[in-house]
């Protein structure tokens, strides 16, 4: 399966959401979900969409996954190429290697905002936030 993944917050932190989409080898979308986590900052909720992620695509039986994020630092983080300093990020990334040890094979791309499939989920992002700020004006 391929699974792209993204995070956002509006604030650092602030109200935060992600979303992941869940593609078929040959790219046909099989499942995609958005999550409010409240206030985060956007690389907790990058890797709490990740983790979502991984959870999602165990549950429907891949073995095999493909990975794509946006995010730079959560990649490089989960490949091992920079460490991780920020102490709240160390459980997320704990959490989500020992998701990804649970899968046959795995890899994990940094991809541009500009890719198609990325655009789609930090569209899903960003929607997910704009329902959450209109509930709270219409409170």
């Amino acid at each position: 399966m391929r699974v792209y993944s993204d995070g956002g917050a509006r604030g650092n932190p602030g109200l935060a959401a992600f979303a992941f989409i869940i593609c078929s080898e040959d790219g046909r979308v099989l499942k995609e979900s958005e999550m409010y986590i409240g206030t985060a900052t956007n690389n907790e909720a990058e890797y709490r969409g990740l983790i979502a992620a991984l959870s999602q695509a165990k549950a429907m039986g891949a073995d095999e996954i493909a990975i794509t994020m946006d995010s730079e630092l959560i990649v490089k983080q989960m490949t091992g190429e920079y460490r991780i300093k920020a102490e709240n990020l160390i459980p997320l990334a704990e959490e989500a290697r020992w998701r990804l040890s649970e899968f046959k094979s795995t890899s994990i791309t940094h991809a541009r905002r500009d890719d198609p499939m990325i655009s789609k989920t930090d569209r899903l992002v960003n929607e997910e936030l704009d329902r959450r700020d209109l509930l709270r004006k219409l409170r």
